[in-house]
Formats: C-alpha cells, sequence, structure tokens
C-alpha cells in the first residue's frame, strides 16, 4: 500500500508541510493500533487547493471522450486493487469480509461505470430556439468522505466530479485513511493530469471548515452528520459555494399486514444490522400493522438474536464491530436511553455479544412499543438498533413514517401494489423501496428536509457538478 505518511498533491506524493501530525489508526475488532498516517494541516490545505486552481482551466476543457478514456483507466486501475481495499476496510472500519469484499468494495466500481456511462448520454449542450444552453463544470470542488461506505461514497463523488471536468481534493474521513489511500494510487496509476485529483488525510473538525471558507473552493461535497453539515453549511455561506450534503436518516420501514410476516420482518431486521446499522438509508424504524404487530415483533427478536457477530476477518461473520470507541459509545447511550424511556427491550442490550470480550462490538438490538415522542424513534443511532411501532391504518402509517427531521429513504411492504405505490407517494423522502426492490445505482441517493440537499449517483450526480449557462443570440432567428 503507498506510505500514509504522504499525501497525493499536483500528481505526485509528497511530505507533509507539518511533519509529525499523525492519525493513529484503529482496528475496531481488536482495540489496537493499525496503521498511523500523517494528518493535514492548513498549509497542505492550500497546496492541494492551489493544484486543483492551477489544473481547472485546461482540465475543464477536455472533451467528453479524454475524461471517458481516463474514468475507464481508473475503473481498471481499481478493480485490480480490490482485494487490497476490501482488506483495509475490514481493518479500518470492521466490515465484515464477505460484506468488504462485495457490497461495499464492487460499490466503487459500480459507480465509476455509472459515471461513465452518465457522461456519455449527457446532453452538455442543447439549443432552445436561438439561444445554447450549456452545462459547464462548477471549478475546485472538495469532497469530504465518510467512514462508513468508504469507497461508495469516494466514487460516488469522484467519479461524477472528474466526469463533470471539475478539480478537486478529496479528504476521507479519519477513520478510513487506508482504502483511501489504495484508491489514491489508483487514480495515479490512471494518469490524470497533474492538479486534477488531489487528496489528503485528516480529522474533518480540523480541516473542514479550511475548505468550507477557501476563496478557490467553488463547491463542498460532504457526506456525513446532519450536525456536521449544518457547520459546514454555514461556513460556506459567506462565500456563496454550492454546498451538496448528504447527511442522516431514520428511515421507516412501512409493514402492512397483507405480507408474509415472517420472511419481510426478519428481512428488515437484518436490513437494519447490515454494515453494524452504520448505514444512513437503513430501515431503522419498523412500523407495523397493528393486526400484525405481536407476530412481527417476535419475529424481529429471533432474527436479532441469529445475526452472526464476531471477527470481521472470518467470511461467516454477518456483523462486525462499529467503527471506533466514539462510534459504540454513542450507540450503547442511545440503548440507554430507550430503556429509559420505557421503551420494550425484546433483543440485544448494553451488554457485548456473547464471547467478545474486546473489540466495539454492539449486541444486535430490537426495542418494541416505540412511541413517537421517544428520542430513539426521532434521533439517528447509526448502529445495530431497530425501533418498532404499531399503527392503526395507512393513514396512521404515513404520519409515523414523516414524524422525524430526515427524510433520506423509506420502505412500504404491502401485496396491494397500488397502495405501497400511494403510500410512497406520501412519504417525505428522497427514495422509496417498494416490497423489497434493491438500490437502483444509477437512480438519485438523497433525501429531504435535515437529510441533506443536492443527489448524488447516476446523472442526478453529473449534474450536481454542473453549472448551467446560457447563450443567447447563439444562432439566427429562423
Amino acid at each position: 500500500m503507498t506510505d500514509g505518511g504522504k499525501f497525493y498533491i499536483d500528481g505526485q506524493w509528497v511530505e507533509p508541510a507539518q511533519p509529525g501530525n499523525e492519525i493513529v489508526v484503529v482496528n475496531p475488532a481488536t482495540e489496537e493500533e493499525a496503521a498511523r498516517v500523517a494528518a493535514a494541516s492548513s498549509a497542505d490545505v492550500e497546496s492541494a487547493v492551489l493544484a486543483a486552481h492551477r489544473a481547472f482551466p485546461s482540465w475543464s476543457q477536455t472533451s467528453r471522450e479524454e475524461r471517458i478514456e481516463l474514468l475507464t483507466a481508473l475503473r481498471e486501475a481499481y478493480k485490480k486493487r480490490i482485494p487490497e481495499i476490501a482488506a483495509a476496510m475490514t481493518t479500518e472500519v470492521g466490515i465484515p469480509k464477505g460484506l468488504a469484499e462485495g457490497g461495499q468494495v464492487l460499490a466503487g466500481a459500480r459507480h465509476l461505470k455509472v459515471a461513465i456511462d452518465a457522461l456519455r448520454d449527457y446532453p452538455l449542450e442543447q439549443d432552445w430556439g436561438t439561444t445554447r444552453i450549456r452545462r459547464e463544470p462548477v471549478g475546485v470542488c472538495a469532497l469530504l468522505a465518510p467512514w462508513n461506505w468508504p469507497m461508495n461514497q469516494v466514487t460516488c463523488k469522484v467519479g461524477p466530479a472528474l466526469a463533470a471536468g471539475c478539480t478537486m481534493v478529496l479528504k476521507p474521513s479519519q477513520l478510513s485513511p487506508l482504502s483511501a489511500l489504495v484508491f489514491a494510487d489508483a487514480v495515479d496509476e490512471a494518469g490524470f493530469p497533474a492538479g486534477v485529483f488531489n487528496m489528503i488525510n485528516g480529522a474533518g473538525a480540523a480541516l473542514g471548515d479550511a475548505f468550507a471558507t477557501h476563496p478557490l473552493v467553488d463547491m463542498v461535497s460532504l457526506t456525513g452528520s446532519t450536525v456536521v453539515g449544518g457547520v459546514v453549511g454555514a461556513a460556506a455561506a459567506p462565500s456563496i459555494k454550492r454546498v451538496s450534503l448528504e447527511l442522516g436518516g431514520k428511515s421507516a420501514n412501512i409493514v402492512f399486514g397483507d405480507v408474509n410476516v415472517e420472511k419481510v420482518v426478519r428481512s428488515g431486521t437484518f436490513g437494519v444490522m447490515h454494515n453494524s446499522g452504520q448505514t444512513c438509508n437503513a430501515p431503522t424504524r419498523m412500523l407495523v400493522a397493528q393486526e400484525v404487530y405481536d407476530e412481527a415483533v417476535e419475529v424481529a427478536a429471533r432474527a436479532a438474536d441469529d445475526v452472526a457477530v464476531g471477527d470481521p476477518t472470518d467470511a461467516a461473520t454477518f456483523m462486525g464491530p462499529v467503527a471506533g470507541r466514539k462510534q459504540y459509545d454513542t450507540v450503547r447511550g442511545h440503548i440507554r436511553v430507550g430503556i429509559d424511556e420505557g421503551a420494550r427491550l425484546v433483543a440485544g442490550g448494553l451488554e457485548r455479544p456473547d464471547g467478545l470480550g474486546k473489540g466495539f462490538f454492539v449486541r444486535p438490538t430490537v426495542f418494541a412499543d416505540v412511541t413517537a415522542d421517544m428520542r430513539v424513534f426521532q434521533d439517528e443511532i447509526f448502529g445495530p438498533v431497530l425501533c418498532m411501532t404499531p399503527f392503526k391504518d395507512e393513514a396512521h402509517a404515513i404520519e409515523l413514517a414523516n414524524a422525524t427531521e430526515y427524510g433520506l429513504s423509506g420502505y412500504v411492504q404491502s401485496r396491494d401494489v397500488e397502495r405501497a405505490r400511494r403510500v410512497a407517494s406520501r412519504m417525505r423522502t428522497g427514495m422509496v423501496h417498494l416490497n423489497g426492490a434493491p438500490t437502483d445505482a444509477g437512480a438519485p441517493f438523497g433525501g429531504y428536509r435535515k437529510s441533506g440537499n443536492g443527489r448524488e449517483w447516476g446523472v442526478f450526480g453529473l449534474e450536481d457538478y454542473l453549472e448551467v449557462k446560457a447563450v443567447m443570440g447563439w444562432s439566427a432567428p429562423s
């Protein structure tokens, strides 16, 4: 793997401006140090932004075909590193081997392909009468990526930004720098011009403000918590730069009484425990029709107890640890709040899973009889915690689904397809999955309200990095 003591700036690996500042990467399964990487200073931010600024005039004028060729080379370089990237994610974040080698790392290759396909077909220029509509790159972008789906979020920012003709500085999460270093090495192999892609590591709290306030940064794209999104948005506001935010979620999974309760509830429970509950669009609130609620609670409790929790390097493990000490304490704090609020604990709890004396492992937890005024109903826990609530009828289900400040995703389960569609149209969310439909990598990903603004993935992700220009009088009137 590339030397973690350096940053990738202006087409080469360079020493930090202030050597000695480091991030200690802790393996969350063992609580032991796994690596040390350099932590950037404001001087490194300046160097990286200036490199991107210098590269923008020429890169922004490259042809569609040139960018597709380089993106294709990046995808091939990325694919060669799939085993190395997957192993890095398991070490730095505790992602189970099967998930790291499957959905997590393959999502990166998929997003690069989606960006290539979107660019190939996208109308960068159109005529509206005598006016030419041009879509041009925003400029220099600061891309602030999270740790929970490291390569998914890196590639769904870098891919469309490159496709649009933007230059960029990527700052991965301080919890997941190892996989990002391998990604930067793939970018280097692909042969992009110097300064188009730059990457530095460091703590978001220390560097986010530097990017958000920098006069040469034209756009900030952040995936993170709603609180952090608000801070970055406020810092960027005086400079009127574009800010794209993909933030938190507390997604409702509405289960009507006409479904196979065993199948649907078990699947929904495992969906929450997937990736240790550290997925922004996880179906963490299960709203269940009153007539099948008791059965659903029993199924969910059994399913949680069946989750295989353990060593993330073991292929048989379904759920590994949460990402670190801070996350471990936060999730357990929410479980304590749920107990104190009077939610009925039917699975899991505060103790570590059996046989796991160390590591940041949280027991898969299910609360029943959760009411809308409880914090566990309202707060994004970002851990393996499912909250279950009964509803009386369709209107009540919709009311409960919309009763949080978030609006990222939603799920509806019903054999009555028209009812499922009707309910989906009433949910105040950026996405809805009907009857177990998988995520569509070409569809827009993003949310309403405090779940953020802007959209990622596919054509909508490409458009996030494009400005619209109208050139009037382009052609003579007919």
